[in-house]
């Protein structure tokens, strides 16, 4: 029996994850032999990840166990981590979530036919009432970033997204005190900036909310 861990790391230093140090401390806890912990630094909405690949179909092998901190470190689509969950107990490999007591037993000790059936029943449905609770969760995320994101756009703090400003702001104050000192006009220095219709004006609406006295001094 060979002990593996799996976990997808939120840093790129993984050695200050603290999922790992979850995994090494729990190995020497209890006297298992850790021979590596695999790592992705990847989405868990599926399992398109490489280190995952090469642990599951050429480092596991029968009677082996494969430890995760929690079980959105596995995934976080229901459908797809249940799908994984069965690939691994039909490999006949022990998985270890450290958040979920019933995974820690090790039902094949258990005398009792019955008693383990059962436990093994209790497991299996915790493991997806937590892949639910993962999904629902990341849910959650999305939804509340979709609305964030609308509202920034609803109030024009929000340009091209997922993209850097199309210029500083104090970049463009200091250009556009050219316009207002007679040098250029809004026009042509908004060719010159290479900048939208749209994003100038949204930049000029924030100088003159900064600088009302300008903007009164243009209207006349």
């Amino acid at each position: 029996m060979a002990v593996y861990g799996y976990h997808r790391v939120s840093t790129k230093d993984q050695y200050l994850d603290r999922g790992i140090c979850e995994i090494q401390e729990f190995c020497k806890e209890h006297d298992m032999d850790l021979v590596n912990i695999f790592t992705d630094q990847q989405t868990g909405k599926n399992f398109n990840r490489p280190r995952y690949t090469v642990l599951m179909d050429d480092v596991l092998r029968k009677g082996d166990v494969m430890i995760v901190t929690e079980l959105d470190r596995l995934g976080r689509n229901k459908r797809d981590t249940m799908k994984q969950i069965r690939r691994i107990q039909e490999m006949d490999i022990r998985l270890m979530v450290l958040e979920l007591p019933t995974t820690l037993m090790d039902l094949s000790k258990m005398d009792n036919s019955m008693a383990r059936l059962m436990m093994e029943t209790i497991n299996n449905m915790m493991l997806e009432l937590y892949a639910s609770i993962s999904e629902s969760e990341i849910q959650k995320k999305e939804k509340r970033q979709r609305e964030g994101i609308a509202m920034k756009k609803l109030r024009g703090e929000w340009d091209d997204y997922g993209r850097p400003p199309a210029i500083k702001e104090e970049e463009f104050v200091k250009a556009y005190q050219r316009v207002t000192a007679g040098e250029i006009t809004q026009a042509e220095l908004k060719r010159e900036l290479g900048l939208s219709h749209t994003t100038f004006y949204r930049y000029r609406k924030k100088y003159f909310e900064k600088n009302p006295e300008i903007f009164q001094s243009q209207k006349k």
